[in-house]
């Protein structure tokens, strides 16, 4: 039997690749500099990439300008932000992290409310450098450019 095919369709079409969960992040926050660390000690498989929520690549992802006081997760074309993206992050880190995924049972409103509470200080405890994060060359690549 004879199969004509025509260029574009869906049988030559590949499906696209997956992209990785991306975690936009405050690079000027002490705070979430210690967190993107964190991430990375945890994230032993490279798993989730990496961008300062003050870069071009944070703002061409999500198509405007990220909220600043927010940490946001970009993960199969959705978007999570404040305690939602935290607590999704957690679930992609090795054991015990996951377990902090049980916090998704605290209703929305309350998880991010804390969040803000800890956003709103966070310069004021943590410290607040003059410039982004500027990655070693070991994590580099983990970094969007």
């Amino acid at each position: 039997m004879l199969e004509l095919t025509v260029p574009g369709t869906a049988s030559q079409m590949k499906p696209p690749e997956p992209q990785p969960p991306v975690v936009l992040f405050d690079g000027v926050c002490n705070l979430c500099n210690g967190a993107v660390r964190f991430l990375i000690a945890r994230d032993p498989s490279a798993r989730f990439r990496l961008a300062a929520l003050q870069s071009e690549a944070a703002r061409r992802l999500l198509g405007k300008q990220p909220p600043l006081e927010s940490i946001v997760l970009v993960e199969a074309g959705r978007t999570y932000t404040k305690s939602a993206a935290a607590l999704r992050i957690a679930l992609g880190l090795r054991f015990p992290w996951p377990l902090l995924y049980a916090f998704l049972l605290v209703p929305r409103p309350l998880r991010d409310a804390v969040y803000d509470w800890v956003a709103r200080h966070r310069y004021g405890w943590f410290g607040k450098r003059e410039v982004c994060m500027v990655p070693t060359p070991e994590i580099r690549g983990r970094f969007l450019e």
